[in-house]
């Protein structure tokens, strides 16, 4: 199918060949028949793109500083390559539209194929012949709207959050400041509640377009303070709406001036917000700044799980607030058709981009993206082909399910250079970032189904998605004779592991490897040397200081990430095992009481291990403390010897009374590279690097860890409960 995407490094928009997303329980596949390009939003993401690299920086100082924390911790190297994919990656570009369902997915209620809706969302909504949309995030178009009109509905309802925060009331005056799509039709919806409108633009036509819709026009030159106060008999306006976008103060500081006592200013738009106090402080002036379509914006909860805010609690969400908007529409209270300048097939996007970007001059504001009726792509092969080379049978053939960030930055970067590996296909759930990422690394194909890796051209796969997808991956992989690398976790519950053993037992042919890279980084592997000649067990202590993630990340939901324990602390029991040279026995942890975390989200543990060969381990896993300090420190003891990891830029080794030898790293280095070269070492020779059962042992573990947590007692890590039926 068709999507318009951007690339970040050059700023180039075009048009790309990529799969049909992948249809999920909560969300709904949609044929667009139009889209709306949002002028100020888009036009800021196009003009990033074509920045240098230092204006780039100096844009974004916040993301900046990440990159510099980045090589403290990681090195000058990795941090490179993270950066440099993340810049050639295509993003796609759009966030609202118009279609007619494909299909629904299971827990979608309301909506049935050949329904015509219009949807919203940055990460969905976008420029591309098939969306997938979460569920909260479709409504229903009346008869009576045209698709058309329909594809403004998430810039309408913008708009109808903003005019909502000033809470406008019958005969009350207000000002709205600039005149985009988004004051437009703000015009429109205070006229709709009965106010007065003063519109204000530096544009001459789109103020004559106000007073088209019943304002009061303030054009160029236009003293827009004596203006309001001249209309409200001196008092100023009774409210703001802010729907410009500029890096000028101007607009904050008018809006001081003209607004009466304990008025209110609502700012849509992304203006600089230096608030001069004096004005807002002697009128007691509040000052709202309006978070896009309304509540459950950001919110994951809302938008990717599809869970309901109650209406009795809040009764305008993102839905609501976009059912409202093709309400008004449908009632004629707010008219879009006359805000169209432009239209565009699909395939003419980087004409349309040309005029937002200023390469073309004619004046425009509504910029309607159009797409042909193409069904056949649903019936056609998923397979994108992204390479002209023929497949070579005699090299290894790698696919890839997944390209996120660390698949792009720690695992792919490594592994392209490789004389014995080729990449055939390339696999992710939403299909936006496939062929970008496919092209940059040299996949032969791309595809929307993950079945497309299951074929006689694949010899492993790497199964890179988020948490939830792993253990059916793995199993879906091993039936069909794959070798397969899965990243940590391997299972989020007893019952995945469980099917996992069943189709190796079946077919025990398929290598499996899990991405614990830390037992391969080189500090790990001076230690293990270190006590080579130790016979008697040893003693581990692991402290991970892992620092706070917000409680909306995925990796915080159970579901899909499983909590911070088995997503994360199952690499501190692998690499326990991996020191101590044995398998684990037993596993018990106890946890912070605190009001807002259960068992399976606790972040703040202690695991304490014990291992067949007698040694014991304890690993203290904190999201408390300070990110000043060091994230991962290991101490090792036994027979007459120690050793430290720091945070694995080095490794102290001490011996008897005084003997003290440290081994320092380069950089940062947790042994991604060195895993992967085991990996294929081990799939050439037919020896696995790391053994099956301390693989699945080292996952039983973590995950009755987390059991411990909840029932208070020692569990034992016993693989043959995972036989059982």
């Amino acid at each position: 199918m068709k999507q318009v995407t951007q690339t970040l490094r050059t700023g180039v928009v075009e048009v790309n060949e990529v799969p049909v997303p992948t249809l999920t329980d909560a969300f709904v596949l949609v044929r667009n028949t139009a889209s709306v390009i949002s002028a100020g939003t888009e036009k800021t993401k196009i003009d990033m793109g074509k920045k240098n690299l230092f204006q780039k920086a100096k844009a974004r100082p916040d993301l900046v500083k990440q990159v510099l924390q980045k090589i403290q911790t990681e090195g000058l190297k990795k941090t490179f390559q993270t950066v440099k994919s993340r810049l050639d990656s295509p993003s796609p570009l759009g966030y609202s539209c118009a279609g007619v369902v494909v299909a629904a997915g299971g827990l979608v209620e309301g909506i049935q194929p050949g329904d015509r809706v219009a949807c919203g969302g940055a990460d969905y909504a976008n420029h591309a012949e098939f969306v997938t949309i979460p569920k909260n995030l479709v409504v229903k178009i009346p008869e009576n709207v045209t698709d058309e009109e329909a594809a403004f509905t998430t810039v309408g309802s913008i708009a109808v959050q903003g005019v909502r925060l000033a809470e406008p009331r019958l005969g009350e005056t207000f000002l709205v400041l600039g005149l985009g799509l988004l004051g437009q039709i703000a015009v429109q919806l205070l006229r709709a509640n009965g106010c007065n409108v003063i519109a204000t633009d530096l544009d001459a036509s789109l103020v004559k377009q106000a007073e088209g819709f019943g304002a009061i026009g303030a054009g160029p030159g236009t003293d827009v303070e004596s203006l309001c106060k001249q209309l409200t008999a001196g008092h100023g306006v009774d409210g703001v709406l802010v729907c410009a976008g500029t890096s000028s103060n101007q607009p904050i500081e008018l809006c001081g001036a003209v607004t009466r006592e304990k008025g209110r200013v609502v700012v849509v738009g992304a203006v600089r917000m230096d608030i001069p106090r004096e004005d807002y402080f002697k009128k007691e002036i509040s000052v709202v700044i309006s978070r896009s379509y309304g509540p459950g914006r950001y919110d994951p909860f809302y938008e990717e799980n599809g869970n309901d805010y109650p209406l009795g609690y809040v009764r305008f969400t993102e839905q609501r607030n976009m059912q409202t908007f093709l309400e008004l529409v449908s009632q004629g209270k707010v008219n879009v058709k006359s805000l169209i300048t432009h239209r565009f097939m699909v395939d003419q996007a980087a004409l349309a981009y040309q005029l937002i970007e200023g390469a073309k001059t004619e004046p425009y504001l509504g910029i309607v993206m159009q797409y042909a009726a193409n069904t056949d792509v649903l019936n056609n092969a998923t397979r994108i082909a992204t390479s002209t080379k023929a497949i070579n049978k005699d090299k290894l053939g790698i696919s890839f399910f997944g390209a996120g960030n660390y698949a792009t930055a720690s695992l792919l970067p490594p592994l392209v250079d490789k004389q014995n590996v080729e990449f055939r296909g390339l696999v992710t759930a939403s299909g936006r970032t496939a062929q970008g990422v496919a092209k940059q690394f040299g996949f032969v194909f791309c595809a929307a189904e993950f079945n497309e890796i299951l074929t006689d051209d694949t010899d492993a796969i790497m199964v890179t998605t988020r948490h939830d997808t792993h253990a059916s991956s793995v199993v879906a992989a091993i039936n069909a004779n794959k070798h397969v690398y899965v990243e940590k976790p391997i299972a989020l519950t007893v019952e995945e592991l469980s099917l996992i053993q069943r189709a190796k037992m079946s077919n025990d042919n398929s290598q499996v490897m899990v991405g614990f890279n830390r037992r391969f980084a080189p500090s790990t592997q001076d230690v293990i040397a270190h006590f080579s000649g130790v016979q008697a067990p040893l003693v581990v202590n692991i402290r991970v200081n892992s620092g706070s993630i917000p409680a909306d990340h995925w990796i915080q939901d159970v579901k899909t990430g499983g909590g911070r324990v088995i997503g994360e602390g199952c690499h501190f029991v692998d690499l326990a095992s991996a020191l101590v040279g044995s398998n684990p026995k037993t596993v018990s942890a106890i946890g912070t009481s605190k009001p807002n975390k259960s068992a399976l989200l606790n972040d703040n543990v202690v695991i304490s291990l014990t291992f067949e060969n007698g040694s014991i381990a304890t690993i203290i896993y904190t999201a408390d403390g300070a990110k000043a300090m060091q994230k991962e420190y290991i101490e090792v003891f036994g027979g007459g010897r120690s050793a430290v990891i720091n945070d694995f830029k080095e490794a102290v080794l001490y011996s008897g009374d005084a003997k003290q030898e440290v081994k320092k790293q380069v950089a940062q280095d947790k042994g991604q590279k060195a895993m992967l070269n085991a990996w294929l070492a081990g799939l050439t020779s037919g020896q696995p690097c790391v053994s099956y059962q301390c693989l699945m042992s080292n996952s039983l573990a973590t995950i009755l860890a987390v059991e411990s947590l909840a029932v208070g007692t020692t569990l034992n890590v016993d693989l043959s409960i995972l036989e059982q039926e």
